[in-house]
């Protein structure tokens, strides 16, 4: 008896040849719909599925494998005997390989203007159940999800007559994350669909963009993966045109440089350093912006990572190539700024799309045993409801500069602290455990420049002390949320130096 092969795929790359091969070692070809008539009209003889289940597709094509005769011949023990009667009291033969893969859903749902109708259309049954069926019985069936993985399957059957149980259960193993994952967009859809904010079982998915050299530090293993719904403003989606692999590292701080960057629409380059700015810059021009980033912090930005929201030309590129910086984020380059960056072998040079500044629906962070899961802070300015709490109101001027620094200081670890003017940061003071230790931070690196600066605060001030200290500095207007019981005494003080300061009314805690 001929050996059998079921070959049904929306995906036909690779499938033809594949077929011939399998026509060469004498197997029996089953098909269906689309795949069935492509393979035909390239002179592979098929038996069509309709022929072993004496049952046509009905329901306009949505059953047509579902059937005893196919799922008999995938699910059998070839060595059991019990199973091997009912299969020849039933007219039952066996099946030794599946090659399937899934109608489109994610891909649908990807389009703009989808319909839930075509989105349902959308949802394979017999792909899925073929394949778990195939998969769950391993031990005798080879199961393919995957048409990178046609050629060492023929090779194997070429060179011993059939599959190693190795590649089969490896195989099986591909099929069952395969599945898992095409049933998690459907969940995650329909889960939309409902405005169920917190299902009781959340499933996510990630495909592996690349194995890492190593994680934080080198004895840590690690890799990279990335959601294939995320959003294209993303490392995850980012084009390398020039440089050495990323590492784990570079990764955090490049996503770091990006959420910042995306808070301008004036030309505005960002240094990061350790997921924190050390020096934010906007300027008239691109090549502007980044002299301001680079004044900012000239120490710390050494071996950093740069993020420009406009294309990179020479003039910015040359000034880049001054220093040692680890990757160059822009959303181009012109090719005379390619030419002069390349020149350093190393150097990362990224392109993002920035018009796709799509945020994602959930940031998602592991901890031991559990995932914590809260919506991206994106609250700016602009939405917040500003309430001047001193005698004096900040200057126009002084307006502008507070809303770079509340820009800004929701992206550095809390406690937070900026000190900037309206065209750049001046200093920046981190992860500190009490406020004023970070305020005394970036005042200290901001020294004289912090004259007539303003400063922004993440979160409250718990006592008068920072007002105190940035008033010492000759810091001239603040912004930060209120909220504490103590607020009056920081008004008080700012009042007493004749500093303006602001609320928003809104914390940017930043762990």
């Amino acid at each position: 008896m001929k050996k059998r092969a079921l070959l049904s795929v929306s995906d036909k790359s690779g499938i033809l040849e594949f077929a011939q091969e399998l026509e060469k070692m004498d197997y029996e070809i089953l098909s269906t719909g689309g795949t069935k008539r492509f393979l035909e009209e390239n002179g592979v003889a098929i038996t069509a599925v309709d022929e072993i289940t004496k049952f046509p597709e009905i329901l306009g094509g949505r059953v047509k494998t579902l059937h005893p005769l196919i799922h008999g011949g995938l699910l059998a023990k070839h060595d059991d005997a019990a199973h091997q009667h009912e299969m020849a009291e039933n007219g039952i033969s066996p099946i030794e390989i599946v090659c399937v893969n899934l109608y489109p859903f994610r891909e649908t749902i990807s389009k703009p203007g989808v319909t839930v109708d075509d989105a349902i259309e959308n949802i394979d049954i017999g792909g899925p159940t073929m394949l778990r069926s195939a998969a769950k019985n391993h031990a005798y069936v080879t199961v393919i999800v995957d048409s990178q993985d046609y050629a060492a399957v023929v090779n194997e059957l070429q060179s011993g007559q059939a599959t190693t149980p190795e590649t089969r259960r490896r195989l099986a193993a591909k099929v069952f994350r395969h599945t898992a994952a095409y049933d998690s967009y459907i969940s995650n859809y329909l889960t939309d669909l409902t405005g169920e904010e917190y299902p009781d079982q959340l499933t996510l998915t990630y495909e592996l963009q690349q194995p890492l050299r190593y994680g934080e530090n080198p004895h840590q293993k690690a890799a990279f993966y990335r959601s294939p719904l995320g959003s294209d403003f993303s490392i995850a989606h980012a084009d390398q045109l020039h440089g050495k692999e990323l590492s784990y590292n570079n990764i955090q701080d490049a996503n770091a440089a990006l959420q910042i960057i995306k808070e301008f629409t004036k030309p505005a380059a960002v240094a990061v350093k350790h997921m924190n700015p050390c020096g934010v810059g906007t300027g008239e021009t691109i090549s502007a912006a980044f002299n301001k980033a680079y004044e900012a912090d000239p120490t710390s930005i050494f071996g950093g990572i740069v993020a420009l929201n406009r294309e990179v030309d020479a003039e910015t590129a040359q000034q880049l190539s001054e220093i040692f910086l680890e990757i160059i984020i822009a959303p181009s380059f012109t090719q005379e700024a390619i030419e002069i960056l390349t020149q350093k072998k190393n150097i990362r040079l990224l392109t993002i799309p920035f018009s796709r500044t799509k945020q994602d629906k959930w940031n998602t962070v592991a901890v031991e045993g559990g995932l914590l899961v809260q919506q991206p802070d994106t609250f700016g300015y602009d939405e917040a409801e500003i309430s001047v709490a001193t005698d004096r109101e900040p200057t126009a001027e002084e307006l502008e500069a507070l809303k770079l620094g509340w820009s800004v200081v929701k992206h550095v670890k809390s406690n937070a602290i900026v000190v900037c003017n309206s065209a750049m940061t001046l200093g920046v003071g981190a992860g500190q455990m009490n406020r004023v230790g970070s305020a005394k931070i970036a005042l200290e690196q901001a020294g004289d420049q912090a004259q007539g600066a303003v400063m922004a605060s993440d979160a409250f001030f718990p006592m008068a002390d920072t007002v105190e200290a940035a008033a010492k500095a000759g810091i001239k207007a603040i912004i930060q949320p209120g909220g504490s019981k103590k607020d009056q005494e920081s008004i008080d003080k700012a009042n007493e130096y004749g500093i303006a300061m602001i609320f928003t009314g809104v914390r940017h805690f930043k762990h």
